[in-house]
């Protein structure tokens, strides 16, 4: 029986062939065509940043992968077999580039040193004594954890300054009213407070317990 125009063997035949030939086309189409990456065009802080995280979780082929997780050693080409010479001999890529003394990324000025300085400086020990209360304790609260914080500590100890340990400020006695003991190791008087938030003296009476004194 003859089939209809249009669908003849010859038609079906062609129609066949190219619907088969569309996804090769379409592959080396894709292939061909150059993907751009979504990180091509971020700046440092996206690519290195919580945004940059993205290409890490999608294990994305690019630098801030490999400069997150680092590289498989095992794809270098290297023979890591326990009788490998690398293992025994190689303790680390810059073993030879390493140096036991760091050079600091500055240099001192002449004109600065110790040596150079005429007349020598002081020990600071020495030249803390010259300094006013203020002074010292600026240097208390300004450099904890610090030498100069515990020179300054003892220099206040020096001039009759106490610490109090509970209230956290300095205070010493008013040299014009002479404190009233109350038991052992109490006594009530009129004491000289250090105020380190408004940076002033107050003095008030006060009720004073000899073991909340850092001496």
């Amino acid at each position: 029986m003859p089939l209809p125009p249009g669908l003849s063997t010859a038609n079906s035949t062609a129609s066949i062939t190219t619907i088969k030939n569309i996804p090769a086309a379409v592959s080396a189409a894709v292939a061909v065509a150059p993907t751009a990456s979504p990180t091509e065009n971020w700046n440092d802080i996206e690519k290195f940043g919580l945004k940059g995280l993205t290409s890490l979780t999608n294990m994305e082929q690019n630098d801030q992968t490999s400069f997150a997780i680092g590289q498989d050693i095992n794809l270098l080409g290297l023979d890591l077999t326990k009788e490998s010479s690398i293992l025994q001999n190689l303790a680390s890529p810059w073993a030879e580039t390493s140096r036991s003394e760091v050079e600091p990324y500055f240099t001192l000025p002449k004109s600065i040193r110790s040596e150079n300085i005429i007349p020598a400086p002081e020990a600071c020990d020495n030249k803390i004594q010259s300094f006013s209360d203020e002074t010292l304790f600026y240097i208390f609260y300004m450099r904890p954890r610090d030498t100069l914080q515990e020179y300054a500590a003892r220099e206040l100890v020096a001039r009759n300054w106490r610490y109090h340990k509970d209230i956290q400020v300095w205070l010493t006695k008013d040299s014009n009213v002479e404190p009233v003991l109350i038991s052992q190791d109490v006594e009530k008087g009129v004491y000289i407070f250090f105020d380190p938030h408004n940076w002033e003296k107050i003095k008030k009476e006060f009720v004073l317990h000899y073991s909340s004194v850092q001496a």
